[in-house]
């Protein structure tokens, strides 16, 4: 090779490693043009195809390996947080000249487990397991890396997020539960069963709620649990499942994390009924009037 006109003989066995920031990121993919002129090759430097990918990268990048406790990383947590970003590439509220990189799911996943981490200092607990409930306090870290469009500003970041992250859930719980029969605990439900489950909650005190709702702890075959599993474990998979209903709006939760029955939707025919029921009072204070 030549440096400064004089012919340099370097040894086989070197990397060159070359570096620039990409051109037109979001829209193309591509090296900047004048450095892939020099390299004479075409090198895509664009998002994970998959979700196998994003979690590959991920698991690189971010900050999961701590030296405080033993951790447990599901791999259903991990397809949600890749799932949020492959949802929020596609999402019209988000401005796609912007993009959304994979510093999200990276970021996201740091968040998750510091949440994780945080619960089990306070109730010391010497696994750390991440929830569901924990990608929702890591909203922040989700919010901060969108930039959203005029459609998503009149929601509000917030509400965004939350609709990204209901919609990994559901494809996730999909990838797992598809034809599975969850109708015994989805009438548990229907019958006026409530369970609360705040972020803070220690696994313990969560798992004995959690038992008492009919069939639920015996769904987490799918999830590779069993009940033999530490109670941090089982919390994880079997609230997963339940944030997997209420994203299919089989169940309800409200935003103190209170799983309840989900709103049913009226037939035709019932609500054709409510109006007739309705009508008369009506007519009377018309022709009283």
């Amino acid at each position: 090779m030549q440096i400064k006109g004089y012919p340099v003989r370097l040894p086989l066995d070197l990397a060159i490693v070359f570096s620039a920031n990409p051109e037109d990121y979001t829209a193309r993919g591509k090296i900047i043009t004048p450095l892939k002129d020099r390299i004479g090759s075409e090198i895509r430097t664009h998002y994970p195809a998959t979700v196998d990918e994003g979690i590959a990268i991920t698991a690189q990048e971010a900050w999961t390996s701590r030296n405080s406790h033993a951790m447990h990383l599901p791999t259903y947590i991990q397809e949600v947080i890749e799932r949020i970003a492959f949802a929020a590439r596609e999402d019209k509220k988000i401005d796609k000249r912007s993009g959304v990189s994979q510093r999200l799911p990276i970021s996201a996943m740091e968040n998750v487990i510091s949440n994780a981490e945080r619960r089990a200092i306070r109730n010391d607990e010497k696994l750390v397991v991440p929830r569901i409930s924990d990608v929702y306090a890591a909203l922040p870290a989700i919010t901060g890396k969108l930039e959203l469009e005029y459609e998503g500003e009149m929601k509000g970041a917030d509400f965004v997020g939350r609709e990204l992250i209901r919609a990994a859930i559901a494809k996730t719980y999909d990838e797992y539960f598809t034809g599975a029969n969850v109708q015994q605990i989805v009438q548990w439900f229907d019958l006026g069963g409530e369970i609360q489950l705040p972020d803070s909650v220690s696994a313990l005190e969560a798992l004995e709620n959690l038992k008492e709702i009919q069939g639920l702890v015996d769904k987490l075959g799918p999830l590779g649990v069993s009940q033999k599993e530490s109670p941090e474990q089982q919390v994880s998979a079997a609230e997963f499942i339940l944030e997997g209903l209420h994203a299919h709006k089989r169940i309800g939760r409200n935003e103190e994390r209170v799983f309840k029955a989900g709103e049913k939707k009226l037939e035709p025919r019932e609500r054709d009924k409510s109006f007739e029921k309705e009508e008369p009072p009506y007519r009377q204070r018309r022709q009283f009037n």
